[in-house]
């Protein structure tokens, strides 16, 4: 017998206190519900956003066990659509999200900008608009090696990143953000050793010796030459396009916050800025238009052994899908927990395009639901070291009705209420 859909407008952890928030949302269209229950809370803001290609992205999700164990089947699924009427639209989408993303910073926050050569020019005069030209700090050059040549001009082998202040009171510690010393670039200094046993590097410039201890750490400056783009096997890559590497967030989120203060970003895409706020102990805000982007960035944040408690307690703002699936699934009771069995899966989507089953189920949980929230307590996600789904998990006995929630390969999740059988 099939299970009962249900709505649910938020997903939680059951027994933890939520340290980051996802919402499915399009910015700055719906800015101002953002901003009644977070303005002037944001510690830092990093925004990668869309930087007016004229292409649609997409992401490559691998379908079923045998998918995530040699890539094959897969499909391309539309990501985000960076194509626009004309630059004034574009600029025009902009210059909402930077006044709204001002409005969410504290007085000691800061926002750092992810774009490249094509809106650069523009985004800066539009960023010394917003913030004022005495609040920009930094633009960064992360340089990469990676990417397609040219003939006709120079590669072009970077970003930039424009870093303002939201005001003089601004929070920074670059001494979070050591680097390991570049020794081409101390080939022309002196090594020696001083009277306590330390080595050093020195050179003299207008008749004053400078010293460069190699036990002192050293830090990075404007130009990020450090930090690789990911490479096509780099086990962080989830499939989605343009996806930004780990490092470099975590840069940005060590050097402008503290632990427990508030990561945001409007354009979160796979969800790089959670995973680097969660590794760091900051709580974090994000927010994209896409469903597969949230599905996506909540896979990363929850993944691990299928049945044990989420590592990070975080909640998902997004809608339901469609009620137009066939699910069976069943609970069993014990003495103090659950067991809870998935048994199948049916979707008239999945069918259309040739993919049978639980091959279209790329994650699932259970938990309860109280009111319309649904409370997760045991998740089960497809991976490259886990491409089989539980087929149960165990969830303690808490107050509340046993539900299931299913995440499909197109990021879509619905919930059910299993078939109780005691």
């Amino acid at each position: 017998m099939p299970c009962t859909y249900i709505h649910c407008a938020a997903e939680r952890h059951a027994c933890r206190e939520s340290r980051g928030t996802l919402i499915q949302a399009k910015m700055p269209e719906e800015g101002q519900k953002l901003l009644a229950r977070f303005k002037g809370q944001v510690q830092t803001i990093y925004l990668d956003p869309p930087f007016n290609t004229g292409k649609q992205f997409e992401m490559k999700m691998r379908v079923g066990a045998k998918g995530y164990r040699t890539g094959s089947p897969s499909l391309s699924l539309p990501a985000y659509d960076d194509r626009w009427e004309d630059r004034s639209h574009y600029l025009t989408m902009m210059r909402e999200t930077l006044i709204l993303s001002r409005e969410l910073l504290k007085k000691e926050g800061t926002i750092f900008l992810h774009i490249d050569s094509r809106m650069y020019a523009h985004l800066r005069l539009l960023m010394d608009e917003v913030f004022g030209e005495n609040n920009f700090l930094n633009e960064i050059i992360w340089s990469y090696q990676t990417g397609g040549r040219a003939r006709s001009y120079f590669p072009r082998k970077h970003d930039v990143i424009l870093f303002y202040a939201r005001s003089k009171s601004y929070y920074f510690n670059l001494k979070a953000v050591p680097v390991a010393r570049n020794e081409s670039r101390s080939n022309h200094m002196r090594r020696a050793v001083d009277e306590n046993g330390r080595s050093y590097r020195s050179i003299v410039s207008g008749g004053k010796e400078y010293r460069y201890y190699d036990d002192e750490p050293a830090y990075p400056g404007d130009v990020w030459d450090d930090i690789s783009h990911l490479q096509q096997k780099d086990p962080q890559r989830t499939g989605y396009e343009t996806q930004k590497p780990l490092k470099l967030l975590e840069r940005i989120v060590s050097c402008s916050s503290q632990e427990d203060d508030l990561i945001c970003d409007l354009f979160a895409g796979s969800g790089t800025s959670a995973v680097a706020a969660a590794n760091l102990g900051r709580r974090f805000l994000c927010v994209d238009q896409s469903s597969l982007a949230i599905a996506t960035a909540g896979k990363r944040l929850s993944q691990g052994t299928a049945g044990q408690a989420l590592d990070y307690a975080f909640e998902v703002e997004a809608p339901c899908g469609e009620d137009d699936c066939r699910v069976e699934a069943e609970v069993f009771p014990a003495i103090t927990s659950y067991t809870v069995r998935l048994i199948s899966f049916e979707s008239g989507k999945a069918q259309a395009a040739g993919i049978s089953g639980m091959d279209a189920v790329d994650q699932w949980s259970c938990g309860f639901v109280q009111g319309d929230v649904y409370r997760r307590c045991a998740l089960s996600a497809r991976s490259a070291a886990t491409p089989e789904l539980a087929a149960t998990l165990e969830m303690p006995v808490c107050a509340g009705e046993p539900c299931v929630m299913i995440v499909d390969i197109w990021g879509n999740r619905r919930f059910y209420l299993p078939m109780r059988r005691y």
